[in-house]
C-alpha cells in the first residue's frame, strides 16, 4: 500500500512527466513562439535531446519507485525527498539549464504536435553557425583547454544569482543613470519583486508545505537558497500569497 511520501512522489512524477511532453511538443517551435506560449521563468531553453533524456529517466524512477511500493518499502520516498530537499538546499548549482514546469492550459498559443516540425536546434541548409552563447545551447558541455585553470566559484550566497552568468550587454544598452543609494551608500533593494520571483517563492513554499514543512520554516528555508529574495522579502511574499500556496500544495 502506498504510503502518503509514495503518492506525493506519482503525483509528482505524474505532473513531471506531462511537462516534458509538452516540451516535446514545444521543440517544434521557434524561439519567439517559444517565449510566449508560457509565462517561463528564466532559463535557457532546453534542446529536444534533453527534454528525451529527463523523460527517459523520471520513467525509470517512476518505475523504480511502483516496484518499491509493491515490495513494501516505506523508506525509499521518504530518502528520496530528503535527498531532494537538500539539494534545492544546499547540494545543487542553481544554473539556469533546467526544463521549467509547464502546464497544458497555461498555453498562450497552440502547440504544434510532436513530429510537425525540425527539433529545435536543427540549423537550416546554408545558415550561419549558431552561437552557442544564445539560450537553446543546451547540446555540448564547454570544454576547457589543457592547462588552463578555471576561475574561482563566488561565494555559495543567495547573492550569486544566474545572472552572474550571463553576457554582459553592451554599453549602449546600460541604463542612463546607476540606481540611487541610500545614506549608507548602498543601493535600495526593492519592496515589491518581480512578477517570476513571486511565483518562483510561492512555487517552493508549496513545494516545502507538500514535503511536510511548517509554515513557520518557509522563509528561512526559501530565502536561504541561491537566487532567492532576502528574508524579509521572502516574509512579505508568504504572507500575501498564504492562500494560493495553500491551495497549490493541496491544503484547501
Amino acid at each position: 500500500m502506498a504510503t502518503p511520501a509514495d503518492q506525493r512522489l506519482l503525483d509528482l512524477l505524474d505532473k513531471w512527466l506531462k511537462s516534458l511532453e509538452l516540451h516535446l511538443k514545444y521543440a517544434s517551435l521557434d524561439d519567439e513562439s517559444y517565449a510566449q506560449i508560457q509565462a517561463w521563468p528564466e532559463h535557457q531553453r532546453p534542446s529536444r535531446w534533453i527534454v528525451d533524456l529527463a523523460k527517459q529517466k523520471a520513467l525509470a524512477l517512476q518505475t523504480q519507485l511502483q516496484e518499491r511500493i509493491k515490495t513494501g518499502d516505506v523508506t525509499f520516498s521518504d530518502s528520496l525527498e530528503l535527498m531532494s530537499f537538500l539539494a534545492n538546499l544546499v547540494g545543487a548549482d542553481h544554473i539556469e539549464r533546467f526544463i521549467p514546469l509547464a502546464h497544458g492550459e497555461s498555453d498562450r498559443v497552440a502547440a504544434p504536435a510532436t513530429g510537425a516540425a525540425p527539433a529545435t536546434g536543427a540549423a537550416p541548409k546554408n545558415a550561419a553557425p549558431a552561437d552557442h552563447t544564445t539560450a537553446t545551447a543546451t547540446r555540448e558541455m564547454p570544454r576547457f583547454a589543457a592547462g588552463h585553470k578555471r576561475a574561482p566559484q563566488p561565494p555559495a550566497t543567495p547573492a550569486v544569482a544566474r545572472t552572474e552568468r550571463k553576457t554582459p550587454k553592451p554599453a549602449s544598452e546600460a541604463k542612463a543613470a546607476p540606481p540611487k543609494k541610500s545614506a549608507q551608500g548602498a543601493a535600495p533593494k526593492s519592496t515589491t519583486g518581480s512578477k517570476s520571483m513571486n511565483e518562483q517563492v510561492i512555487a517552493d513554499a508549496a513545494r516545502l508545505v507538500q514535503w511536510g514543512r511548517k509554515w513557520y520554516e518557509l522563509a528561512e528555508l526559501i530565502s536561504s537558497m541561491a537566487d532567492r529574495p532576502s528574508l524579509i522579502e521572502v516574509r512579505r511574499i508568504l504572507q500575501d500569497n498564504k492562500t494560493v500556496i495553500d491551495r497549490k500544495a493541496g491544503r484547501s
